[in-house]
């Protein structure tokens, strides 16, 4: 069987780009348990109240609902349980120092799989005040209109 090549995306958490600023991303590996990864492979998976946090110099991703499979035994594996995270020791660094500034929290922006191997795309992330939310909506909308104008002149 020919290995697997590209990325396939299993989830993303589409709700962090609208709660948060992301300023910085990572690809970080993932331990997993072999029904996780068949789970993963029918594509189910949820990263919403996820999140990232480094401990003991070590990075752990929590609350990420990975739902049992179907098809498993009594070795299957608890849907939300904690995950180590698989990165250089710079990067954790780099990590500890910028959550300690303040005001910035890791959280989970997409599953998916490189080349046949799990990874995890993690954000280091700053928190949108109320107003922020209004007026990337208003810009948004504002670039639809405009579009949609575009469009219909060009007719």
């Amino acid at each position: 069987m020919p290995r697997e090549t590209g990325r396939k995306v299993i989830a993303q958490n589409k709700r962090a780009w609208h709660d948060y600023h992301i300023e910085d991303t990572y690809e970080a590996g993932l331990v997993l348990q072999g029904t996780e990864v068949k789970s993963l492979r029918l594509g189910r998976a949820s990263l919403i109240d996820g999140y990232a946090v480094v401990k003991d110099g070590e990075a752990w991703l929590i609350n990420v609902h990975i739902p049992e499979y179907t098809m498993g035994t009594w070795t299957n594996h608890a849907a939300r349980r904690t995950r180590k995270l698989l990165l250089h020791r710079k990067e954790i660094d780099k990590l500890v120092a910028k959550t300690k500034e303040g005001g910035l929290t890791l959280v989970p922006l997409a599953i998916y799989f490189k080349d046949g191997k799990a990874k995890i795309e993690i954000g280091l992330a700053k928190g949108k005040k109320d107003w922020d939310k209004r007026q990337n909506l208003a810009e948004k909308q504002a670039k639809r209109e405009m579009a949609r104008a575009l469009r219909h002149r060009n007719r």
